[in-house]
């Protein structure tokens, strides 16, 4: 089947780096945390993917929350699990409270805006689907100097069905394909389970290296286009429809 000229993004992970967020846990408690044993970047990337595991669990159960809000709420079993035996003396509410603030400063990935423009300079329609609040992902795109129309930045929060629940993708998809003739669009991440359950809703599937540097096809299946480089994943999807 042919694939229209719109491009469905991920946004924080692919687009956009937590880096800035792991900086801000260290610079807070990165001395308290090493003392511990425990790497700044190791807590971090456990309580993020904890955080997406969560919200996916409560999604699929019926009791949705916003991922900001259940990326707040475990902080403290977050330290628990890291092995600090009493997580609310070994960090203030206050330290919870710098970290949440530095989150909405996260910047794009290097190669970003060249991803997103080369895209559009080819024609493609490029659309933003988060599983973050909108104001604070339309946040990245505006520090960053990339246009994002607000039209185009969607969110799970709306619907209330969190990705990777394949009812999270399938309105956007109808959509798409109702108004570019029965054309496939493209879903593109670099969480390749991201990008693996949008493919089997019907998108086209582009996946970046960039995150999880493997792609384990093996238990997430094949993909349309596969680059390590966000530019390179763009033009590989260009030259895919050109094709």
């Amino acid at each position: 089947m042919a694939s229209s000229k719109n491009v469905v993004f991920d946004i924080v992970g692919t687009l956009v780096t937590y880096d800035y967020l792991y900086d801000a846990i260290d610079r807070r408690l990165g001395d308290r945390l090493r003392a511990e044993g425990i790497k700044p970047y190791i807590l971090g990337q456990m309580w993020m993917e904890t955080s997406e595991r969560e919200y996916t669990n409560l999604s699929i159960s019926g009791q949705y929350a916003a991922f900001g809000e259940v990326f707040e709420a475990l902080f403290y079993r977050m330290l628990w699990m890291c092995g600090v035996k009493e997580p609310r003396k070994f960090a203030t509410p206050a330290d919870l409270e710098y970290i949440m603030s530095e989150y909405t400063g996260l910047t794009m990935r290097p190669g970003a805006a060249e991803c997103v423009k080369k895209l559009r300079d080819a024609g493609f329609t490029v659309w933003a689907f988060t599983a973050g609040d909108l104001r604070r992902v339309g946040g990245y795109f505006a520090k960053a100097g990339i246009e994002m129309p607000t039209q185009h930045l969607l969110s799970c929060d709306t619907a209330g069905v969190g990705k990777p629940d394949l009812d999270a993708y399938r309105p956007l998809l109808g959509r798409l394909m109702d108004e570019n003739e029965g054309k496939k669009p493209w879903f593109a991440a670099a969480h390749m389970w991201d990008v693996s359950a949008a493919r089997r809703t019907g998108f086209k599937g582009a996946y970046c290296t960039v995150l999880e540097n493997e792609p384990l096809t093996q238990l997430f299946g094949e993909m349309d286009v596969i680059d390590d480089t966000l530019p390179g994943m763009a033009d590989k999807i260009i030259a895919s429809q050109a094709a």
